[in-house]
């Protein structure tokens, strides 16, 4: 299924900082922007330091995608497009796609991957 400590998530300050420990076991690499020291940083320090040190940003904020596709990859950038969601909602969102996300961090050609909970369709 891939190697998941190849998989260093840098999470953004719009998610939970207990992220980080409730997926260690998925996302071994797995960081908090404050646990950084990048806690209330201009989007672009954290562009930055996430191309320097090989992180992939997680954040719901649309500005990163945006950058991204201005920018390209690296870093890649994964947009959760979700609403008013808790931390156990990510948490499952996270976990449910790990075998997507060891895909796209792996495969060059993208460099924005958007997670969002799906309507089902029949």
């Amino acid at each position: 299924m891939g190697n998941a400590k190849s998989v260093k998530l840098l999470l953004d300050e719009n998610l939970s900082v207990r992220l980080v420990d409730v997926l260690a076991d998925l996302y071994p690499g797995a960081v908090h922007v404050h646990h950084c020291g990048l806690g209330s940083a201009d989007d672009g320090v954290i562009w930055d330091y996430a191309r320097i040190n090989n992180f992939t940003i997680v954040s719901k904020d649309s500005d990163f995608q945006e950058r991204s596709v201005l920018s390209g990859a690296p870093p890649k950038i994964i947009w959760l497009r979700v609403s008013n969601s808790t931390t156990s909602e990510i948490e499952k969102l996270l976990r449910a796609a790990f075998p997507l996300i060891i895909r796209f961090i792996q495969q060059d050609e993208e460099s924005c991957l958007i997670l969002g909970h799906r309507e089902s369709n029949p």
